[in-house]
């Protein structure tokens, strides 16, 4: 096993900074995961780690040494991409160069002879990532090794991978743009954007207490709800909103942000603490038309217009008996809600100053 520290770390193509000053520290045995949108450095973050991206300032530590300068193969980690990078004239045997428990820690013994294209897909990855396994690398570096896969697969694999880590108590770094897998497999996540780290912390931590607008809208499926909101009032235990198209208005805790009266807020809510019913006094109401209605059995998703053309995503336990054009009339406690600075059309421009060139085609 082994820590991993980086300090201060950039990264420079020649006058483009795509990586900005990142401090992370990885503790022995940790399972953390790199998340963002495309574009936003976290394979290139990876490589650096790797040794295959030089690192242009700032220093990367492994057990506390520095090794800036030293390559790729001395820094003793393994590194499983989402090609699978098998020798396809190779047996699965030969792949993995003697690596019979390894073989046995993911189910290949009875593969060992078939070549590459004998496999399927999570077949394939379980020998690359048995490759890994039988260098005895300080730490496993993955970057998106399920992307190529299809959905049941990805579910298969990341519960094996996730079952790997535990019985190997290994260190790895994870990167995905899938927050799902973020929020299933990390020990601590790493949210990143436009080359910034935006938060860190385990998965609850960031659902329950997002740092700011961008983390609380990529942790959560269904995304966070985001409605414009205005404060009306300020008190000892928060401050009083109103949102357009709500019926009364309610007061929200607000944690280290100074406000005033008038001031425009974005408001968030997650899905599944929206309910369809009459509220109580505390909880905000809202009236929407669904757009579309998505029964999955055991839960039901609303997909809804408000009055002023807000999307509003619902979700609840069950099944109901509405359908698409239906006025509903939904409410949600306010102990629920999140505050964050600006309004939704701030924040549009926002996201289109943090765009990268694939994330805006």
């Amino acid at each position: 096993m082994a820590s991993l520290e980086l300090k201060g770390v950039v990264k420079r193509y020649g006058a483009s900074t795509v990586i900005h000053g990142v401090d992370l520290a990885v503790e022995d045995g940790e399972f953390v995961v790199f998340v963002g949108p495309s574009g936003c450095g976290k394979s290139t973050l990876l490589r650096m780690i790797s040794g295959l991206e030089a690192v242009s300032e700032g220093d990367l530590l492994l057990d506390g040494h520095r090794v800036n300068d030293i390559s790729a193969a001395q820094r003793g980690l393994a590194m499983v991409f989402q090609s699978y990078a098998l020798y396809p004239h190779m047996s699965v045997y030969q792949n993995m160069a003697f690596g019979l428990e390894a073989a046995k820690l993911l189910r290949l013994e009875t593969l060992l002879d078939r070549r590459p294209r004998q496999l399927s897909g999570g077949q394939r990855q379980r020998v690359a990532i048995g490759r890994a396994i039988v260098r005895e690398p300080t730490i496993f570096l993955f970057d998106e090794p399920l992307s190529n896969l299809d959905a049941e697969l990805r579910v298969q694999m990341r519960t094996e991978i996730t079952a790997l880590h535990q019985r190997l108590k290994t260190t790895m770094i994870y990167v995905t743009h899938d927050q799902v897998e973020a929020m299933t497999m990390a020990d601590k996540i790493v949210v990143l954007r436009a080359g910034r780290v935006e938060q860190i912390g385990a998965p609850l931590d960031l659902y329950n207490a997002p740092g700011n607008r961008f983390v609380a809208g990529f942790i959560g499926s269904p995304r966070m709800n985001f409605l414009t909101s205005r404060v009306t009032e300020v008190g000892q235990d928060g401050v009083r909103i109103a949102v357009a198209g709500s019926n009364g208005s309610a007061i929200i805790p607000v944690r280290e942000r100074a406000t005033e009266v008038g001031h425009d807020l974005t408001l968030g809510i997650r899905p599944e603490h929206i309910e369809l019913r009459k509220g109580n006094e505390g909880e905000l109401g809202l009236t929407a038309t669904i757009d579309l209605l998505e029964q999955l059995g055991a839960t039901s998703f609303l997909y809804c217009t408000l009055a002023d053309g807000t999307k509003l995503t619902v979700q609840v336990a069950g099944q109901i008996d509405r359908h698409a054009g239906d006025r509903v009339e939904v409410w949600f406690p306010s102990s629920k809600a999140h505050l964050f600075e600006g309004t939704e059309a701030e924040l549009a421009l926002d996201r289109l100053k943090h765009a990268t060139p694939d994330s805006r085609a």
